[in-house]
């Protein structure tokens, strides 16, 4: 079956994304992923595993602020 439907295997992928130490540095990161994606760094489907963990990150950092 793995030589009809082989496995994907995900890559490291390499961009700058700054330093989110609040909530509110989640618009930043967001903003990093966008340009990444304009620039080529990153595919849209990357950015939006990207954005995904930015935002499980955000909500951490929310409730560390309650």
């Amino acid at each position: 079956m793995e030589h009809i439907a082989p496995t994907p295997h995900d890559q490291y992928v390499s961009f700058s994304l700054p330093k989110m130490n609040n909530a509110l540095d989640a618009s930043k990161a967001a903003g990093s992923v966008l340009i990444a994606v304009s620039e080529c760094d990153l595919t849209p489907i990357e950015a939006k595993r990207f954005m995904s963990l930015v935002d499980s990150y955000r909500r951490t950092l929310e409730l560390k602020d309650i």
